[in-house]
């Protein structure tokens, strides 16, 4: 095996620290071409879809790819922002605001975005960050439930790239957040921020990123940790077990998902004389598609068509203040006894080169 190259080796260099900060992913473009080329690396990926490979890949390539990249791209058309996918814009803000209120507590890290699937990934962050002579590596994956298809996926993409380095970091890796006090507080401000400004429905929907139900059977601790996220938001909000659901949404084929699913839901609140509902995803930290398009377009018009009078979406945490505080405390804690501080103009300089190259929006 031929190791990757690495920076020469200087003696007497302070040791440099870290946070990488993950999301999920999106396609460079909403178009058909670019989302086939997202969706062969996500849906490839062994964690993501558990069907042995002979079977999938005759799927994916014979069916999935020819069909699906066409729809996607309409429906990522229909969110895309001047300046990029929604989920892009808001990560690589996300991270240039944790470098920023680190920096204010005396913790002088570089935090870079990346992307499990597309650009900036994981392996070319890492690079960069190792370039600048970084020694130690904050994994922060965006995903406040733990799920193997998540989660664990992202943690194979750093053990890849490390496979293949000669010099390995030091990592620490962040499991799960979605009990976390502070994430819980910030997910109420922004629902009852809400409340205030549009007024308050009764009934309050959570919706989360659905998984085959066969995941719960084989272990994976995801849907308990929605489960978990849900009743301590509600709790926060001092909701009755009467005035919210817990639902999933995002199936893919014809297996038995997470239930119960939300768009059924929503349409059976509305049947059920629900006029108003309200509807938060606690699993997503950043507006997406799986937001912005499903939630926002499809489900508003499933409850509506089904004869609910009033739909109303609560935005992600995005850059909401007490969010990307709740992210410095996580960090911060997770960051104890490792060297954080100030690095001279160069390394910044430099900082700010390979950020650009990466890709970070202007």
């Amino acid at each position: 095996m031929r190791w990757r190259p690495e920076p020469p080796h200087q003696h007497g260099t302070p040791q440099r620290t870290a946070v990488l900060l993950v999301n999920l992913g999106t396609p460079a473009a909403p178009t058909a071409s670019a989302v086939r080329r997202y969706l062969r690396e996500f849906l490839w990926d062994p964690r993501v879809v558990e069907i042995p490979r002979p079977l999938w890949w005759l799927i994916l390539h014979g069916v999935i790819l020819r069909t699906r990249p066409a729809r996607s791209a309409a429906k990522y058309a229909s969110i895309w922002q001047p300046e990029g996918s929604p989920l892009a814009l808001w990560t690589h803000k996300q991270a240039a605001l944790l470098q920023g209120y680190l920096g204010e507590r005396g913790h002088a890290v570089p935090v870079l975005p990346a992307m499990r699937y597309g650009q900036p990934a994981i392996g070319a962050a890492l690079s960069a960050l190792r370039e600048q002579g970084v020694q130690r590596v904050l994994v922060l994956p965006l995903y406040p439930q733990y799920a193997a298809a998540t989660t664990a996926s992202t943690f194979d993409a750093v053990a890849r790239w490390a496979g293949a380095a000669r010099v390995v970091p030091e990592f620490r890796f962040i499991q799960r957040f979605g009990a976390d006090p502070g994430y819980i507080q910030a997910l109420a401000k922004r629902v009852r921020t809400h409340w205030l400004d549009a007024g308050r429905g009764p009934m309050l929907v959570m919706s989360f990123h659905g998984l085959p139900q066969r995941s719960l059977e084989l272990g994976d601790p995801y849907h308990c940790e929605c489960l978990q996220t849900a009743r301590l938001l509600a709790q926060a909000l001092g909701l009755k077990d009467s005035e919210f659901r817990v639902t999933f949404q995002s199936r893919l084929g014809r297996a038995q998902w997470l239930q119960p699913y939300t768009e059924p839901t929503l349409q059976q609140l509305a049947r059920d004389g629900v006029h108003r509902v309200d509807v938060v995803c606690p699993g997503f930290p950043a507006d997406c598609l799986e937001t912005l398009e499903e939630i926002n377009q499809e489900a508003r018009h499933a409850f509506l068509a089904a004869g609910g009078k009033a739909f109303h979406y609560v935005p992600c945490l995005n850059d909401q203040h007490e969010w990307i505080q709740a992210l410095a405390d996580l960090a911060q804690q997770h960051l104890q006894g490792w060297p954080t501080g100030a690095p001279d103009a160069a390394a910044l300089a430099e900082q700010a080169r390979r950020a650009r190259a990466l890709g970070a929006p202007q």
